[in-house]
């Protein structure tokens, strides 16, 4: 019985240890979580009451140290805000707000300062800040002063000057590239009464896009920037954009084009430009003269159906001979022009003739080139009148003429050249050459020398002296063959069937038959 007692206490004993102990432990991690917060437990905590330090964590004492005097929240001040910038001054403004929090300038070791109010009590907690969800996708996680600090970084090593101009139109904040500009357009510093561009004191709008130019004093270089406003709650924001590429491109541009009019201009043919639209974009002087229509209708940018619409109605191109297909007809004029393909002579009922051809530009547009080529078909027409008539003419003559060129090539014969020899050159695709002519007249005489001396008098172009000789048929008729030299290295040769002979000017080499 009294060892059962025994046992009794032994065991009531050892609950009472464990309940205490359980207890100690209990309060101790509550202590602990009291003092320190929901962060690990080498967090720093400072606890105030009032200005008065009443207690702190040995971490916390590691960085503040001793107080040197009686208002230790000063002291503790001074100590963290070179590195917590928005560490309250006092502790009433941490009762007014209920809780401060104070985020590091640091990015490596990423930290921030709570003061909270409990109770009467200040706490100030030193931790590591807590990972926020970041907005973006994709993008990590960073604290406020981590963006910040990248923000300042991106602005600053921008290539745009960006700066602010408050309501008063001062410069109050600027770029590095701001300042680079001015120290090259001012050679100073900026201030706030260094502005560059004249645009910033004018009255602030919502939004604003001009071109403004600086000037560097020393090259008189000019520099060109497209420059953006933005009104927001905090000032008139400014971006400048180098533009000089652009500006120096549009400058290229005009002279090419005004280099383009002046030469469309001296042009006598007439030109026609048509954008994607079918719109007149472009025309020159010579059109006018061309087609005789108005410079002010032509200046109100005609359709393309209009232009030719005006044309047909001044009798400037060839009538059509349906009425009701014309739409159609103009259709198909557009489409060959766009692939190309249109090349057409227009006669007029004035008599004048018109070369007219459609050519595709970039973009879809289409241009006419219109050209007077009256004096060429009348040039031609004449030439081939008189070719025609000088062939008539050598037609009625008796005798057989043939026209070798420098290079052998028979160029003419009559119609008693082409009987005599029973051949007809027109006919032939290819070209006759002496020697093919010298084949023909072989067979139809008797052998003799003198057609090796024709050969060498057409091909060679020596000793171009006029001679003649006598040829056989093989009919036993005989034949008086002249040579004679002509314009452009040229050569004719006459058979003639007259009796008596001419008085020779030259005898072949190895001549037959003389008599």
């Amino acid at each position: 019985m009294q060892d059962f007692m025994i046992m009794e206490w032994v065991a009531l004993a050892a609950i009472c240890a464990a309940t205490a102990f359980l207890a100690v432990t209990l309060l101790s991690r509550r202590g602990t979580n009291a003092s320190l917060g929901p962060s690990s437990s080498v967090d720093a905590v400072w606890i105030f009451d009032g200005s008065e330090l009443l207690d702190a964590t040995r971490e916390a004492s590691e960085i503040f140290g001793q107080p040197q005097g009686s208002d230790d929240w000063s002291d503790l001040r001074d100590k963290l805000v070179p590195g917590f910038p928005g560490f309250p001054t006092s502790p009433s403004l941490v009762k007014a707000s209920g809780q401060i929090i104070a985020p590091g300038s640091g990015l490596r070791d990423a930290k921030e300062v709570v003061c909270e109010w409990i109770d009467g009590i200040t706490r100030v907690q030193m931790r590591n800040q807590p990972v926020r969800k970041s907005k973006g996708i994709g993008r990590a996680p960073r604290s406020d002063s981590e963006e910040l600090r990248t923000l300042r970084v991106a602005i600053n090593n921008a290539y745009y000057p960006v700066w602010r101009v408050d309501d008063d139109g001062s410069v109050s904040w600027f770029n590095t590239a701001y300042e680079t500009l001015c120290m090259t357009v001012q050679g100073q510093k900026p201030g706030p009464d260094t502005g560059l561009f004249a645009s910033q004191n004018e009255p602030p709008i919502p939004t604003k896009r001009a071109r403004r130019s600086l000037t560097v004093p020393e090259t008189g270089q000019k520099l060109w920037f497209d420059v953006s406003v933005v009104q927001t709650d905090a000032g008139t924001l400014c971006y400048a954009v180098n533009v000089n590429a652009v500006v120096e491109a549009e400058a290229a541009q005009r002279s090419f084009v005004q280099t383009l009019a002046k030469t469309f201009a001296q042009l006598s043919t007439g030109l026609a430009i048509f954008d994607r639209n079918r719109q007149l974009v472009l025309f020159n002087p010579a059109l006018i003269d061309l087609t005789a229509l108005p410079a002010d209708f032509l200046s109100a940018r005609p359709t393309l159906l209009s232009f030719f619409d005006r044309l047909r109605d001044q009798k400037m191109m060839p009538e059509p001979k349906n009425y009701g297909s014309w739409r159609d007809q103009m259709a198909d004029l557009v489409e060959a022009a766009a692939s190309g393909r249109y090349q057409e002579t227009w006669s007029l009922p004035s008599g004048s003739v018109y070369s007219v051809s459609g050519r595709p530009h970039p973009d879809g547009a289409v241009a006419f080139l219109i050209e007077d080529i009256t004096a060429e078909i009348t040039l031609t027409r004449r030439f081939r009148s008189d070719l025609e008539l000088g062939q008539a003419i050598l037609d009625k003559i008796d005798d057989a003429i043939a026209v070798f060129s420098m290079e052998g090539n028979l160029t003419f014969s009559n119609k008693a050249y082409q009987k005599l020899w029973n051949v007809d050159p027109e006919k032939s695709f290819a070209q006759t050459g002496v020697l093919d002519a010298i084949r023909v007249w072989q067979e139809k005489c008797m052998a003799t020398p003198v057609w090796g001396d024709i050969r060498d008098f057409v091909l060679i172009q020596e000793n171009r002296a006029e001679w003649w000789a006598k040829i056989a048929l093989t009919s036993g008729e005989v034949l008086i063959c002249s040579i004679h030299p002509i314009h452009s290295g040229s050569t004719l040769i006459n058979f003639s069937r007259s009796a008596a002979a001419p008085a020779p000017i030259r005898e072949p080499a190895l001549e037959l038959n003389a008599d």
